[in-house]
């Protein structure tokens, strides 16, 4: 499985980004994906992620913010961020692999997500 982030960049704090992943590999459409992001000196967290049905999970700083979503042939991820905040700066990172749930996918570990994109930095200022 191969995902190339990009789409990152500076925005002053309540402006928009999106991010895209290009998403490709062997039985990728049975995977979940999802956006996770790292801070320096923080842990890397899901911040939103879609399984194989299409539903979708949000950590709850996020929400009502960020949107995550796919083309029709999963091999393209996108996150919309709205409503940025400074605390949103960090490295974002796609993530694909198999589980049983956006929700559970959210709540990944960084060692227990098998693919990862190399990341792409959102910085708010």
């Amino acid at each position: 499985v191969q995902l190339v982030e990009s789409g990152g960049g500076s925005v002053q704090a309540g402006g928009s980004l999106r991010l895209s992943c290009s998403v490709s590999g062997y039985a990728v459409s049975s995977y979940c994906l999802g956006w996770f992001r790292q801070a320096p000196g923080k842990e890397r967290e899901g911040v939103a992620t879609i399984d194989t049905d299409s539903i979708t999970s949000y950590v709850d700083s996020v929400k009502g913010r960020f949107t995550i979503s796919t083309d029709n042939a999963k091999t393209t991820l996108y996150l919309q961020m709205n409503t940025l905040k400074p605390e949103d700066t960090a490295m974002y990172y796609c993530a694909a692999d198999r589980c049983g749930g956006s929700r559970h996918f959210l709540r990944r570990e960084r060692g227990q997500v098998n693919f990862w994109g190399q990341g792409t930095q959102v910085t708010v200022s």
